[in-house]
């Protein structure tokens, strides 16, 4: 079952906003289907990101995959702890397994997501 609080892409990211800051990760269901994940590339700190462009990728055992800004801003953290151990994120995707965090240029945007209730309809067909 997907958080409720968190807003979702049809790509499988979800997203937590708190204020003007957004933090991103991949959801259960995309760590699921990658299976083993053994390395992530993430955009840089500074760097800006733009809403569903491919910002860095997710490679597992099975394949890789590219990770898209759900949403547009301004990256100002990455989570540092995936390039130790990039398995986190099949541990906990919605807790330690975050991926980045984004000062958003408009938090407006992100109404323009899924809820928890669409993406699972998504992800059931």
């Amino acid at each position: 079952m997907n958080p409720q609080e968190l807003r979702y892409t049809a790509e499988h990211e979800w997203v937590r906003v708190s204020g003007e800051i957004a933090e991103v990760g991949i959801t259960d269901y995309a760590q699921e289907a990658l299976g083993d994940i053994v390395y992530v590339s993430l955009p840089a700190v500074g760097e800006t990101v733009s809403a569903g462009d491919a910002c860095g990728e997710v490679e597992s055992t099975k394949s890789v995959s590219d990770l898209y800004a759900p949403c547009t801003g301004v990256v100002t953290e990455i989570n540092d702890s995936l390039d130790i151990s990039p398995q986190i994120i099949n541990e906990a995707p919605y807790q330690d397994g975050w991926l980045f965090r984004v000062r958003l240029t408009d938090p407006s945007q992100t109404a323009d997501l899924l809820s928890a209730e669409q993406y699972e309809d998504q992800t059931r067909a």
